[in-house]
C-alpha cells in the first residue's frame, strides 16, 4: 500500500496525539526532521506577477511576518487540527487573542454581553475598554443561561465567556448560551484556557470563536508567550486576520517554534496533570481546614453535572477556600516546599495563587465577592510532580494555617 492510499495519510483519520506530533508540518527543500524556524521578516517573489498574486491571496507564499510566516503558519495549522477549526490565527499573548477576537467583531454602537466571572484582563476589555470605543457592555451571572437571554439587545453583537472561569472554576453552559446568542444574531466567543482543547470543544458545542493563552498549557513550561484564536474560515480569515494585519499583535516565529515543539507533549502533560488534580481535589475535600473545593469533575462542585456533560475531564486547576481567611491562606502558601507561589498556570511546576491580592486585586471587594473571589480562596494549578508529594506538601501547609 502506498503512502497516498494509506487511510492515515488523511489527517482527519488521526488521533489528537498523532496530530500534535505531525500536523501542519511543512518542510523546506532541506527536508529537516524538526520544524524549521524562519526568522525573516519578508519574502522574495519570482516575478512581479507572482508578488501581485500573493498580495491578492491568489497564489501561494507569504507576504510579511507581521501577519504570515511559515513557522507561525505551521503552529496555526496544528492548532486548527487539534481544535477542529477551519482556521486559526496566532498572536503574541493570550490577552492579545481575547482583545483581537472581541474588537474585530464590534463597531461603535454595538453591545456586548459577558459573564461577570472573568480573568481580570478579560473583564477590563469588556467592562472598560469596549465603552471607550462606543460599545456598551453588560455583565451577567454566567451560571444561569437565562441571564444571558435577559441581557440581549437588538444591537448585541458578541457574547463572551470563560468556562471554567478564572479563578473560581464556575461553569457556563456553552451549548445553551450559543443557542441564545445565535437566536439574537450574535456571536459566542469562548475562552477555553482552563479546560484545554483536549478536554472541551467549544466549537462543537456551538461557539463561533475560541481563544487560548498559549502561554499556559500549550507551552506548559513557562518559556514563551502566545495566544490563539480559532473558528470558521469566514470569521478568522476575515475580520480577525484584517485586525491582526493592521494592528500587529504578531506572534514571534521563535515563540511559534517553541509552541510547536510543546504541542508534541501536550496530551502526555495534560493527562498526567489532570489525574493528579483529581487526586488533590479528593484530598482537599476531606481536609478539616478546607471549607470549599471547586473542581469541575468533583462531586463537591455545585455544577458537577454540567462539568461532566461538556468536559471530558476536570482539567488541571483546583480552587479551594481555607478556613481562617487571608491569614490562613497566606500561611498555607508560605509553608509549601514544592508548590511555588506565582500567577501563571498550566505549567509543569505546580503553582499556587491568591487571586484576591494578585490577578484580581484591582477590583473592589464588593466586585470580587460577586465573582466569588474571597480572601480565603486559593487557586492551584497542578503540575507534573508526583501527586503524593503534592498532597504531602499541601497537608503540611494547611497544618500551619
Amino acid at each position: 500500500m502506498s503512502r497516498e492510499k494509506n487511510p492515515l495519510a488523511d489527517p482527519k483519520r488521526r488521533s489528537p496525539a498523532t496530530l500534535l506530533v505531525h500536523g501542519g508540518t511543512a518542510r523546506s527543500p532541506f527536508n529537516e526532521t524538526s520544524e524549521a524556524l524562519f526568522f525573516n521578516s519578508g519574502f522574495i517573489y519570482d516575478s512581479s506577477q507572482a508578488a501581485e498574486a500573493t498580495f491578492k491571496n491568489n497564489g501561494p507564499g507569504f507576504i510579511y511576518s507581521r501577519f504570515s510566516n511559515p513557522t507561525v503558519e505551521m503552529f496555526q495549522q496544528r492548532m486548527a487540527l487539534l481544535e477542529g477549526a477551519e482556521e486559526t490565527r496566532a498572536v503574541a499573548t493570550g490577552m492579545a487573542a481575547v482583545t483581537t477576537a472581541v474588537m474585530a467583531q464590534v463597531r461603535a454602537g454595538d453591545h456586548a454581553v459577558a459573564a461577570r466571572a472573568l480573568f481580570g484582563g478579560c473583564r477590563f476589555v469588556i467592562e472598560e475598554f469596549l465603552p471607550r470605543w462606543g460599545v456598551e457592555s453588560t455583565l451577567v451571572d454566567g451560571r444561569d443561561p437565562a441571564n444571558f437571554e435577559k441581557a440581549m439587545r437588538p444591537n448585541t453583537k458578541i457574547v463572551f465567556i470563560e468556562t471554567p472561569t478564572n479563578p473560581t472554576l464556575e461553569l457556563v453552559d456553552i451549548e445553551a448560551v450559543a443557542k441564545i446568542a445565535h437566536a439574537h444574531g450574535a456571536l459566542l466567543i469562548v475562552d477555553n484556557v482552563f479546560a484545554t482543547a483536549l478536554w472541551q470543544k467549544p466549537l462543537a458545542l456551538g461557539a463561533d470563536l475560541v481563544t487560548y493563552s498559549a502561554t499556559k498549557h500549550i507551552d506548559g513550561q513557562g518559556r514563551a508567550m502566545g495566544g490563539v484564536i480559532a473558528g470558521s474560515k469566514e470569521l478568522v480569515a476575515g475580520d480577525i486576520h484584517r485586525f491582526i494585519r493592521q494592528t500587529g499583535p504578531s506572534m514571534s516565529p521563535f515563540n511559534a517554534w517553541i509552541l510547536l515543539k510543546s504541542l508534541e507533549t501536550l496530551p502526555l502533560r495534560v493527562r498526567q496533570m489532570t489525574e493528579s488534580a483529581a487526586k488533590v481535589a479528593d484530598f482537599l475535600a476531606g481536609h478539616p481546614k478546607v471549607s470549599k473545593v471547586l473542581y469541575p469533575h468533583h462531586k463537591a462542585h455545585p455544577q458537577h453535572e454540567l462539568g461532566k456533560r461538556q468536559m471530558k475531564a476536570g482539567s488541571t486547576l483546583v480552587a479551594f477556600e481555607v478556613k481562617g481567611g487571608k491569614e490562613a491562606a497566606f500561611k498555607t502558601g508560605d509553608n509549601l516546599a514544592i508548590i511555588v507561589t506565582s500567577n501563571n498556570l498550566g505549567d509543569a511546576k505546580s503553582i499556587l495563587a491568591h487571586p484576591a491580592t494578585t490577578t484580581h486585586q484591582r477590583f473592589e471587594e464588593k466586585v470580587r465577592e460577586e465573582m466569588g473571589i474571597t480572601q480565603s480562596l486559593l487557586r492551584l494549578s497542578v503540575g507534573l510532580e508526583d501527586a503524593d508529594d503534592l498532597i504531602a506538601d499541601l497537608s503540611y501547609g494547611l497544618d500551619q494555617a
